[in-house]
């Protein structure tokens, strides 16, 4: 299983699939699942009837852009080497051998994959909530699970996420006579400053603990090497703990931006994602796998299956340290482990869920 593992996300690392350019890839996995329907860039196989509990295991197709290196894909020292190895996919590949490998008509659970593309880009562009508009049988899932990098840990809930555009106004001149000016990168200073020494907020939800995080993403202020600049924008990423709203979230970095004199234009807001702890599968998966569960301190597609109704928590053989970076890779052994835990949830322990 394991060498299945590899090889299979092996070839899907080999198709590339930056956001925006899923097309190729979801093709290659329709491909490879029996039954399963495309819905542009997306792919699910499988169907929620209501005849048993339904589950429903989620991943995205498309990477971030790609880096230098990322191909060849290739496995070394036991890991597969590419773009999106470990986010996430290795996961696809657990999802399409659990789909092809398991008798569907014998599990006390109906199982569903759905793939989707355009997860790494603002949250408005999302494809899952499209999917979930042409798929609304999909609501009705007993649990969803995002396959996203855990480490093979059970990550509860997802931190929301505010991108907003911090302006400071200044006047511009000759930087021999700065004082003809008003430096606006020198005023935003103090706003940094006081960003610098912000100690994040712990928010704890039984055993687990979310972090609420300012963090200057971007500054912008250059006009000339030799003009005092009039204007000083920053991208400021605020992370904030299930719970909190949308609407709260906003309204704190606007009481932020007028105590530093800055306006304020939010330009991306996803929604927290709540943490289920007394979902009965759930509860299951855990008691079966016995993998530690932890606070998902980043935002995931959790948060848009719980609008949509359906309980979700994350748990993924990629690795959070490897997400993003140059190249990046997968471990083999967590690939196998995945799979193993994965059906051992599936086949047996889930029997008698309530929906």
């Amino acid at each position: 299983m394991r060498e299945l593992l590899a090889a299979r996300t092996l070839e899907l690392c080999a198709i590339p699939s930056p956001i925006g350019n899923e097309a190729a890839l979801a093709a290659h996995i329709a491909a490879l699942l029996p039954g399963a329907r495309r819905y542009g860039n997306a792919v699910v196989a499988g169907e929620v009837t209501g005849q048993r509990p339904a589950v429903l295991l989620l991943g995205h197709l498309d990477t971030v852009p790609l880096q230098a290196g990322d191909f060849p894909a290739r496995r070394e020292g036991g890991r597969v080497h590419g773009r999106g190895a470990s986010d996430m996919k290795g996961a696809l590949g657990v999802m399409i051998e659990l789909w092809n490998r398991l008798d569907q008509s014998t599990l006390p659970v109906e199982l569903v994959c759905a793939f989707y593309d355009r997860e790494e880009g603002p949250y408005d562009g999302n494809g899952l909530g499209p999917l979930l508009e042409a798929r609304p049988d999909l609501r009705k899932a007993a649990l969803g699970l995002c396959l996203e990098p855990t480490n093979l840990a059970l990550q509860l809930g997802c931190c929301g996420s505010l991108h907003a555009t911090l302006t400071i106004e200044g006047r511009s001149a000759h930087s021999a006579r700065p004082w003809q000016g008003e430096n606006a990168i020198h005023k935003a200073g103090a706003l940094l400053a006081y960003l610098n020494h912000l100690p994040a907020r712990e928010v704890r939800f039984g055993e687990l603990v979310f972090r609420e995080v300012l963090s200057v993403t971007r500054i912008d202020g250059f006009t000339g090497r030799n003009v005092v600049p009039a204007q000083c924008s920053l991208n400021l990423n605020y992370r904030f703990a299930p719970g909190r709203s949308v609407a709260s979230a906003v309204a704190d970095l606007e009481h932020l931006a007028r105590q530093f004199n800055a306006t304020c234009i939010v330009t991306d807001k996803s929604p927290a994602g709540p943490a289920i702890l007394d979902n009965h599968l759930l509860q299951q998966l855990r008691t079966v796998t016995g993998v530690p569960v932890e606070p998902k301190q980043a935002w995931t597609d959790v948060a848009r299956l719980a609008l949509a109704g359906i309980p979700a928590a994350n748990f993924g053989p990629g690795e959070q340290s490897q997400a993003h970076q140059k190249n990046e890779s997968c471990g083999e052994e967590a690939l196998e482990r995945a799979y193993r835990l994965l059906e051992k949830f599936l086949t047996g322990a889930a029997g008698g869920a309530a929906t």
